[in-house]
C-alpha cells in the first residue's frame, strides 16, 4: 500500500533537509535556480565554473559529461564529478536520467522511437529496471533527492497501453520511495505525457506522493494550439510539481517550431515564474536551453540565462 504524502515527506531524511537549506546570499529567492550542465559544455569542470562563477548559481542539474550520459559514468568519473561539484560549491537538483525514454513493449513502434535527444544514452525496455536501480545509487552519490523520468516514446493511440504504463510508473515511484527519493516525470513532446492536460491526467492515475511532475512549458508549447501557461499550468495540482525546466520557442515562417532564448517566444516566463512563486513552488527552475542560435551551446546558454534572470526579476521573485 502506498505511503501517504505526509508519511513519505516525514521519511525524506537528511537528503531532503540538506537540499532545502538556502545560503544567506540567496535566501530571498524562492527557487533553486539551476542549469543543466551539458547545455553549457561536455567539459564538466568548465560547465561548473560557468554555472557557479559566471551565473552565480548554487545548483546544477546533471545529465551528461565528458560525452557520456550521467547513467554511464564509471566509479572514477563519478568521484571526479563529485570533487568538481565540491570545488565549485554546487549542489545537484536531480539526476536528469533517460529512464523510460524507450519503446513500450508490445505496442506499435513509435514514430518518436529515434536516436534524438538521447544525450549519449540508449537503453531498451528490458534495461529499465536496472537503470532505475543505478539512478537510485547515483542520486545517493550526488546527494540529491530527485530522479527525472519519462513515460515512453509517444504512441499514436496510447489508450490500450496507458493503464500498464501508469502501473510501471507507480512501481518505479514505490521503489524510489523505499530510498526516500522523488521520481519526477517530465512532460516531453516525444513521450506519452507531453502537455499540461496530459500531465494532469497522469498525475491523477499515479497518486504516489513521491511521484511528481517535471513541468516543462516549452515542451508543451510544441503542440500547435497548446498554451502551457496559463491554460495547461492551471490544470496541474500545484503540490505535485517537483521540478521545472526553462526553455522557450518560436513559430517559424513555415509553421514549424524552433527553440528560442528564454524571455522570448511563446512561453510567458515572467507570468509562469510569478505563478509558481504564488503557488508555493520552492524547487528547481533549471535552464534547459536547447536553443543554439548564438552558435555554440555555451554562448546560447549564456543568452538564455540572462533571459531567465530577467524573467525572474520581472516576476518579482527576489532571485
Amino acid at each position: 500500500m502506498p505511503l501517504s504524502r505526509r508519511e513519505f515527506m516525514a521519511g525524506m531524511g537528511a537528503a531532503g533537509a540538506l537540499a532545502a537549506v538556502p545560503s544567506a546570499a540567496h535566501a530571498s529567492c524562492p527557487f533553486r535556480v539551476a542549469v543543466i550542465n551539458d547545455e553549457i559544455s561536455q567539459d564538466f569542470d568548465h560547465a561548473c565554473q560557468v554555472a557557479a562563477h559566471d551565473f552565480g548559481l548554487q545548483w546544477i542539474e546533471l545529465r551528461g559529461m565528458w560525452n557520456k550520459n550521467i547513467s554511464e559514468l564509471d566509479a572514477d568519473e563519478i568521484a571526479r564529478a563529485k570533487a568538481i561539484l565540491e570545488k565549485y560549491k554546487l549542489r545537484v537538483t536531480d539526476i536528469a536520467s533517460p529512464l523510460f525514454k524507450s519503446d513500450w513493449p508490445g505496442a506499435p513502434i513509435s514514430k518518436q522511437s529515434e536516436r534524438r535527444d538521447q544525450f549519449h544514452a540508449d537503453f531498451d525496455f528490458k534495461q529499465q529496471d536496472a537503470l532505475l536501480e543505478h539512478c537510485i545509487e547515483l542520486a545517493k552519490d550526488f546527494h540529491t533527492d530527485r530522479i527525472r523520468c519519462f513515460d515512453f516514446w509517444r504512441l499514436d493511440d496510447v489508450k490500450p497501453y496507458r493503464e500498464a504504463i501508469n502501473k510501471k510508473l507507480r512501481q518505479a515511484a514505490q521503489r524510489c520511495a523505499k530510498s526516500n527519493l522523488i521520481l519526477v516525470l517530465e512532460n516531453e513532446m516525444s513521450c506519452n505525457t507531453a502537455t499540461g492536460e496530459e500531465a494532469a491526467e497522469t498525475l491523477r492515475a499515479v497518486p504516489e506522493p513521491n511521484f511528481m511532475l517535471n513541468w516543462d512549458p516549452g515542451n508543451a508549447a510544441t503542440f500547435t494550439g497548446n498554451i502551457p501557461f496559463p491554460d495547461g499550468y492551471n490544470l496541474l495540482p500545484k503540490q505535485r510539481i517537483g521540478h521545472c525546466h526553462a526553455k522557450s520557442l518560436v513559430r517559424k515562417a513555415d509553421g514549424k517550431w524552433d527553440w528560442a532564448p528564454v524571455g522570448e517566444g511563446a512561453v510567458d516566463w515572467p507570468g509562469q515564474l510569478r505563478a509558481l512563486q504564488h503557488d508555493g513552488y520552492r524547487y528547481a527552475v533549471s535552464l534547459e536551453t536547447h536553443w543554439r542560435g548564438a552558435g555554440t551551446p555555451e554562448a546560447s546558454t549564456r543568452i538564455s540565462m540572462k533571459g531567465l534572470k530577467d524573467s525572474l526579476a520581472k516576476a518579482g521573485t527576489g532571485c
